[in-house]
């Protein structure tokens, strides 16, 4: 038995298929309730790197087929100390030793280029829900990694939408919103908003629940906004945004983000929600996210799903999302180690 492993360079076309039907049966076997695997992001990912951010790929092979592959992240305008990486191993070639020859590639990579940690994320079941795989979790534990932070994936059915009860919400957000509208766009970031979602996009890190992450707030200006906006354009993600203009200052003080993908027109992620620390207890979150569930459901009646993914500490988002009708699927953990 013989394991190799090549980088996969942005012009190596046959490299490229062959780690995304490694990503495909794997997407297959683990998460058959998730989209089908895309093509176009996967491919994008690996040519057009989210900026800011330095990618190594590398693809496995076992006795010549292909088996895993691993894909690294190296933030260069923060979090210089970090790394995040997505190691798959096809269900074929499992428990064969694939998964630690790409993660010993991995580390000695890492500390070439002097990082010190390494994040990744791995799946696992809830009480009640379906089926998880339990190996990337013990993979993990095995490695030395330590479980750093729990997430729990929730889904909306779009079908079975209680609109009286949001009619409800909906009002009584506006109604402890006065001086705050509502705007709403698709795709890019109109020029004058850009500022404002930058400062409001740079919050993340700051505002959301970390746990034991090592990972410091990310420097987010117009410029970065727009470079993420090209990488996603790539990767085929159709975007509704809706924000909250606070009628005092003229600047926009919420903003959240829902997006399509290419592959799956009845599937959406919900991504960022976040209400400026200042302009908090107007229920401006809930009212950013009904409001924008219908915008996106107006250009996107194909949607049957929502998926979204919070901290389970993250009391407060998480109850907005319940109210909308989320519902616990699986876990995610995010792993970290110490290289």
């Amino acid at each position: 038995m013989s394991i190799t492993i090549a980088p996969i360079e942005a012009a190596d076309q046959a490299a490229i298929d062959a780690a995304y039907r490694v990503g495909a049966a794997a997407n297959d076997a683990d998460l058959p309730d998730f989209p089908p695997f895309c093509r176009r992001r996967f491919e994008a990912a690996v040519r057009h790197p989210m900026p800011g951010t330095a990618a190594l790929w590398a693809l496995a092979r076992l006795d010549g087929e292909p088996a895993g592959y691993l894909a690294l992240d190296l933030p260069e305008l923060d979090n210089t100390d970090n790394a995040t990486a997505d190691l798959i191993v096809h269900p074929a070639h499992r428990r064969r030793g694939v998964g630690r020859a790409l993660h010993e590639h991995g580390v000695r990579l890492l500390r070439e280029r002097g990082r010190k940690r390494v994040i990744g994320m791995a799946v696992s079941a809830l009480p009640g829900g379906p089926s998880r795989p339990a190996a990337g979790a013990a993979f993990a534990a095995a490695l030395g990694a330590h479980p750093a932070l729990l997430e729990v994936r929730r889904r909306l059915d779009a079908t079975r939408l209680d609109q009286a009860g949001l009619d409800a919400l909906l009002a009584e957000a506006r109604g402890g919103a006065a001086g705050y509208r509502t705007i709403q766009w698709r795709g890019g970031t109109p020029e004058e908003h850009l500022a404002d979602i930058a400062y409001l996009d740079g919050r993340l890190m700051t505002d959301s629940p970390t746990g034991d992450l090592h990972w410091e707030a990310e420097r987010v200006d117009a410029e970065r906004v727009r470079g993420t906006e090209r990488a996603l354009d790539a990767r085929g993600r159709r975007r509704y945004h809706t924000a909250v203009r606070h009628d005092e200052s003229g600047r926009l003080v919420a903003w959240t983000l829902l997006d399509v993908g290419a592959s799956a027109d009845w599937h959406a992620f919900q991504q960022i929600t976040i209400v400026d620390p200042e302009h908090r207890g107007h229920r401006l979150g809930l009212l950013t996210k009904i409001e924008n569930l219908r915008h996106l459901l107006a250009h996107e009646p194909a949607v049957r799903v929502i998926d979204t993914f919070n901290a389970a500490e993250n009391a407060h988002m998480v109850r907005i999302n319940e109210q909308l009708g989320f519902r616990p699927v699986d876990g995610w953990t995010d792993w970290q180690l110490t290289i």
